[in-house]
């Protein structure tokens, strides 16, 4: 299962949800995308909260999915159909592209920005 973002951000704020949420996924199902580290690491005030988000993801998260060609070229095309309509952003586009090319589902509390997606798993989360 793919961590969203959010989810990862309600966990680092002390969330039981969160925590109960990434504990209640396997080891080796917890997913993240490379694209959802990047959003922690920008959001970082300092050098101890960049430690605590590369330490979380080294002992937490079992494998980092990296945007390929494949997930781009699915990114455009959920893009295409999806951007106008529903407000589908880029980096969310390549976090439900790669749930959707890997086959797994997507822990999120932001619902709203991939109800409408043909074919993707969702695991709804609510802080």
């Amino acid at each position: 299962m793919i961590i969203d973002t959010d989810v990862l951000i309600w966990y680092f704020k002390g969330n039981q949800a969160a925590e109960k949420l990434i504990r209640f996924i396997s080891y080796d199902s917890r997913l993240t995308s490379s694209l959802c580290i990047m959003e922690l690491i920008q959001g970082c005030r300092d050098k101890e909260e960049l430690r605590d988000v590369k330490t979380f993801v080294k002992e937490n998260i079992s494998n980092i999915i990296h945007p390929d060609e494949k997930i781009s070229e699915k990114a455009m095309l959920l893009l295409e159909r999806y951007s106008l309509s529903d407000g589908l952003r880029t980096v969310d586009a390549l976090i439900a592209a790669s749930a959707l090319i890997n086959s797994t589902a997507l822990a999120t509390a932001n619902y709203k920005h991939f109800k409408n997606i043909s074919g993707i798993e969702l695991v709804k989360f609510k802080p």
